[in-house]
């Protein structure tokens, strides 16, 4: 059976967690975690970067930071995956869901301004697949209306918007290190933060409301309970099975593209046949092959395919149920405008097994194996 995912490993980390042990530093902000923190940092340009304990609870500092409160409302996908909505729902927010773009499978930038109203707080972009929304678009609109932009950037380390990285055009960006993303730690992610002057507010929130952080920078005596907060710190094993990845996170990135480019010119053929729909990366976006999807005619061809595949020993899976579809999302937010795409194009797409790891033989026969149900 070909997996649908592996969780990346790179050889150093069995290493670097034998050395957390032996310096009897395995809590939160030893020695990897700030490696981490450093390299993203270096990586994307962002003011400070904050490894956490997942790409939800970064999420979750990112709406405290931005004060948002019972009775406020965010503007987001409705396909996405449930912690965009959370994070909010946790401060009593309303998620104000808008349609998607058909070809991106992102949320429909010209969509936005409509759906906002006097409890508008924030804008919450979710890059799907590693590709990026219009931020030029969405950061012009939060800016007319004074509104925080928090991007979900889950599934975008590596990835670009005209040469910025995701993450780092909003005033948060949150990134995954999920097992089922480019690099992982198991459960964690990170926070990135845009302006200086919210970093120690997030280094506080992220220390369980404790000035911690300058204490262990020398710049106080001690430290004390200053705000609210929680504890967001992963524990510096999972940074150090992380930041072995990070060493080698361009070979990462390299072989997942060409696995993604092998994919698209094997299926090819079937797309200008009519037969299927591959993904669209606009060109002044850079995208880090998290995913390799295609669309079926609808969701009885879709259930079909998979299932073919499954006989051919093949793991593929279809992704979001849309939010504002769930239980949830009708108890907890609302959906505005029409639903023309999000529905019906997440019912259509089949994602194809992609990591660290899948050879070019087993890309092959995988395309070969579509082609085959197609035929």
């Amino acid at each position: 059976m070909i997996k649908f995912n592996v969780p990346p490993y790179a050889e150093k980390a069995a290493d670097y967690i034998k050395e957390c042990v032996e310096n009897q530093k395995i809590c939160g902000d030893g020695a990897y975690t700030r490696k981490c923190n450093e390299w993203i940092e270096a990586k994307t340009g962002t003011a400070k970067c904050l490894l956490t304990t997942s790409c939800t609870h970064a999420t979750e500092m990112a709406a405290l930071l931005a004060d948002i409160k019972e009775g406020d409302e965010v503007i987001m996908p409705a396909y996405t995956f449930v912690s965009t909505a959370n994070a909010f729902v946790l401060r009593g927010a309303i998620p104000v869901f808008v349609d998607i773009r058909p070809d991106t499978m992102n949320m429909d930038e010209t969509l936005i301004e409509a759906a906002i109203t006097e409890k508008t707080k924030a804008i919450a972009p979710v890059h799907y697949a590693g590709v990026a929304c219009e931020m030029d678009t969405i950061m012009a609109i939060a800016k007319k209306h004074n509104l925080v932009v928090i991007e979900d950037a889950a599934q975008g380390i590596m990835s670009t918007y005209k040469g910025k990285a995701l993450g780092t055009i909003g005033d948060y960006g949150c990134f995954s290190f999920h097992e089922t993303k480019n690099y992982s730690m198991g459960e964690g992610g990170a926070l990135l933060i845009r302006d200086e002057k919210n970093v120690e507010a997030a280094e506080i929130i992220r220390e369980k409301g404790t000035n911690r952080s300058k204490y262990y920078r020398g710049q106080i005596d001690k430290y004390t309970w200053v705000d609210y907060g929680s504890s967001y710190l992963p524990s510096d094993m999972n940074a150090a099975y992380l930041y072995a990845q990070l060493e080698i996170a361009e070979e990462i990135n390299e072989w997942r593209l060409n696995c993604w480019k092998r994919y698209y010119e094997n299926l090819l053929p079937l797309k200008e046949a009519g037969k299927i729909e591959l993904p669209i990366v606009p060109q002044h976006c850079e995208h880090n092959a998290h995913m390799f999807y295609i669309k079926a005619k609808d969701i009885e061809e879709r259930t079909a395919l998979i299932e073919h595949l499954a006989y051919n020993e093949i793991l593929s899976v279809f992704h979001y149920i849309p939010l504002h579809t769930s239980p949830a999302g009708q108890k907890f937010g609302r959906f505005h405008g029409e639903d023309r795409y999000t529905t019906r194009e997440s019912e259509r797409l089949a994602r194809l097994p992609m990591y660290y790891g899948l050879t070019i033989e087993q890309v092959d026969y995988i395309c070969d194996a579509v082609k085959s149900f197609y035929a």
